[in-house]
């Protein structure tokens, strides 16, 4: 493959460089995420260190590599709806997470150095479900409008 500057392709093709991002729903992010991470349920991804105890404005900006949270930042999908970066702060905010709920997924204290994917992946598919209604609360929803 040759590569070439952007401005020597620019005398041959139109370059767009601001692609329109993809509107995606906190659901869709989550499911992404959750379905990046099972592609290598075995794989080994890094924790970050007692994100609990630091401050906000420090655990905003933590980062490793290998995390869960990196995984998810490698993904053009992910980054074309808005995801612009790979720390903490970011995956909070991108995937509208509490700390409490990113803490399950990236923190040391619950899996030690590393934790797989396929475990980070099911903690993201179990905050899908977390604000949704119980079986009963759905049928009744179902059946008395």
């Amino acid at each position: 493959m040759k590569h070439h500057a952007i401005e020597e392709l620019q005398g041959v093709a139109e370059i767009k460089q601001d692609l329109p991002r993809r509107t995606l729903s906190r659901t869709e992010r989550l499911e992404r995420w959750a379905e990046l991470l099972e592609r290598s349920p075995h794989r080994r991804l890094s924790t970050l260190h007692e994100t609990e105890y630091q401050p906000a404005h420090v655990r905003a900006t933590m980062r490793g590599d290998g995390t869960p949270i990196s995984v998810a930042f490698e993904d053009p999908v992910l980054r074309t709806a808005g995801m612009d970066n790979d720390s903490y702060g970011e995956a909070k905010r991108f995937f509208e997470l509490s700390d409490e709920q990113l803490h399950k997924v990236i923190c040391y204290c619950h899996f030690g150095a590393t934790v797989s994917a396929s475990t980070a992946a099911r903690h993201i598919r179990a905050m899908l479900v977390e604000n949704q209604p119980g079986l009963f609360a759905r049928l009744r929803q179902i059946f008395l409008g």
